[in-house]
């Protein structure tokens, strides 16, 4: 047979050429430097994977931040906070900001760092020297010293519950003056200091009275500050009325193994609470949150809870559009997917694994779309029979079973093109380490296989969501290809958004956002 290569048909010709390798070792395609930000602030955790060490990321991101406009640095923090739901990639691209465009990252501190969590987070990136200093200075100092100043007595104990560094170490680092009695015996009280007991704030003046007599009502103080002393049924269940609807999600065990459900109305109260459309609104719960949620609660737990629970995940996807035409969702079912999405952490490691945010994603777009299609893949295409009409969790649960094997990310187009299907949106969902399929030369395979099928169907599109920070894809972004990184809700508006013709690419709905 002729030499492929220097034999090759026009078309193939015609498709753009690898520029560059996977972590597997095979031709792909990089995304250009501001696609690459977006794709890294969106799905980086800045912790191990599957591939690389959480240092190989922080390089990444700097030099992606380096290659592009401040401003666009500013924009992808703030996206990826308020639309991707990300923490500690905001938090880094903010404190980069103080020395690449200090006046820029003034106006984007106050949209990335809403809560202590990213106060923390802000201050332990600047202090390590990643960023080009090795301490806050002026200007980040009198920023933190503005958040201390403007958040309630509140938002200050909630702030307390957290680590390296503790609300306490940051009060000493900025050397923050109260603006009265109340703080400062606060102030006082937090870093082990001399105070005016009968100025501290009433909530922390009922913890230390409580505290000496457990026979007092309990405070209204953060619940993370009670439970480590021993409470009964009650008291429990008492706490679970005070909890935010995600700590609420997240501790329905151990509710249940301290016997607060034993309480009479416990159970339809947390229900109620769990399902309640107001209260998922304003928290936006991560839709595959939900899913391993469901998939985590114990016996103990009471079936009308966990029915809340799934009801919760139903809601929190009735937002995902329902897209014209013929559809097809692809989820990777490869070994590599089996990793955490937020990468391996000691201590902290989510069992939310990679190939549950796919199989998440083929379930819900399968619900809105009722005629679409599902097709699972690794080395080869995975037969799973799936009803749009089935619950989510059950969908998903059955897709993230399918697991293992290698990644050949253009094998469901190839079964297309076998079957001379007709189609008019494919969404593929992976990592993008495709490998089985490499080309020694040329375009990949997957390039290869949608050229194909876009020939047979003019119209049609392909969306390829990458849930991981790798920074290459298989299928180059032109106008019927979109490459989306990110998994929280906000991709499925973003495909909703390129089928229409909204929008032409990813970097275009980053850089609407105002900083």
């Amino acid at each position: 047979m002729a030499n492929k290569g220097l034999f090759a048909s026009a078309v193939a010709k015609l498709l753009p050429r690898t520029d560059t390798l996977n972590r597997e070792g095979a031709p792909s395609y990089a995304y250009g430097p501001k696609a690459k930000l977006a794709h890294l602030a969106a799905t980086g955790t800045l912790a191990d994977n599957f591939y690389d060490a959480a240092e190989t990321q922080l390089a990444d991101v700097l030099d992606a931040a380096r290659a592009v406009d401040p401003y666009f640095v500013a924009q992808a923090a703030v996206y990826a906070r308020t639309s991707g739901t990300m923490k500690d990639m905001p938090a880094l691209l903010a404190a980069y900001l103080t020395v690449a465009d200090p006046d820029l990252a003034v106006r984007v501190f106050g949209q990335v760092v809403n809560n202590g969590r990213m106060l923390r987070s802000f201050v332990q990136i600047m202090r390590s020297g990643q960023v080009g200093r090795s301490s806050l200075g002026t200007r980040p100092k009198r920023l933190v010293q503005q958040w201390l100043e403007q958040a309630s007595i509140r938002d200050l104990m909630h702030a307390a519950t957290g680590t390296a560094p503790s609300l306490a170490d940051i009060v000493k680092m900025v050397h923050q003056r109260p603006a009265d009695a109340e703080r400062k015996a606060f102030y006082g009280w937090l870093i082990g200091r001399p105070y005016d007991v009968a100025a501290l704030p009433v909530e922390i003046a009922a913890f230390e009275a409580w505290k000496q007599d457990r026979m007092l009502p309990l405070p209204q103080v953060p619940f993370e500050w009670l439970t480590a002393y021993p409470l009964s049924a009650e008291q429990w269940a008492e706490l679970a009325g005070r909890m935010g609807w995600q700590a609420l999600r997240m501790n329905l065990n151990m509710l249940a193994r301290n016997g607060a459900f034993g309480v009479e109305g416990l159970a339809d109260q947390v229900a109620a609470r769990l399902a309640d459309r107001d209260a998922l609104r304003a928290v936006r719960p991560m839709p595959y949150q939900l899913m391993v949620a469901l998939g985590q609660v114990g016996n103990g737990v009471p079936l009308k809870v966990q029915a809340a629970l799934e009801e919760a995940l139903e809601l929190s996807l009735q937002g995902v559009r329902q897209v014209p035409g013929r559809v097809v969702v692809c989820p990777d079912v490869s070994g590599s997917m089996q990793s955490p999405v937020t990468g391996y952490r000691k201590g902290a490691s989510s069992k939310v694994r990679c190939i549950d945010v796919a199989a998440l994603v083929a379930a819900a777009m399968l619900r809105s779309n009722r005629e679409a299609r599902v097709i699972p893949f690794e080395q080869v295409v995975v037969p799973v029979t799936l009803k749009a009409t089935d619950r989510i969790a059950a969908n998903a649960a059955k897709l993230a079973a399918v697991g293992g094997g290698g990644t050949n990310v253009s094998a469901p187009l190839a079964l297309l093109n076998k079957e001379k299907a007709a189609v008019d949106l494919v969404v593929i969902v992976s990592d993008n380490e495709s490998w089985v399929d490499a080309q020694r030369s040329g375009s990949t395979a997957t390039m290869q296989e949608w050229t194909k099928l876009a020939k047979r169907n003019l119209q049609a599109k392909l969306v390829c969501i990458d849930i991981a920070p790798y920074g290459t894809t298989q299928a180059a972004s032109r106008q019927d290809i979109l490459n989306v990184g990110g998994f929280s809700d906000a991709v499925f508006d973003t495909i909703a958004r390129f089928v229409s013709g909204e929008t032409q690419d990813w970097v275009s709905i980053v850089e609407q956002v105002e900083v």
